[in-house]
């Protein structure tokens, strides 16, 4: 199973970012109403889809999602156009 690193674009232009097995799915959670996204989320809708990293496994991804909530706001921007698979290394 992958693991995706994702950053969502709020309606006030604030980031959040996440980490799920099913992009698609969490997306549409966090833009539900009465839905299972986060609380950051739900007073920000509707949220986009901003960035998306695929890893192997979660110990990878939930250590990438640290590290870009450690990054700027200007940072995270210039992640846009790097949309990317990324390996564990064996």
């Amino acid at each position: 199973m992958s693991w995706s690193v994702y950053i969502l674009k709020c309606a006030d232009d604030t980031l959040y970012t996440g980490v799920t097995t099913d992009l698609k799915r969490r997306v549409a959670e966090h833009n539900a109403v009465a839905g299972k996204g986060a609380k950051y989320t739900r007073a920000r809708q509707p949220v986009t889809l901003f960035y998306s990293e695929i890893h192997k496994d979660r110990s990878t991804a939930q250590m990438r999602e640290a590290a870009i909530k450690k990054l700027s706001r200007i940072e995270k921007l210039a992640l846009k156009p790097r949309q990317r698979t990324r390996q564990k290394a064996n």
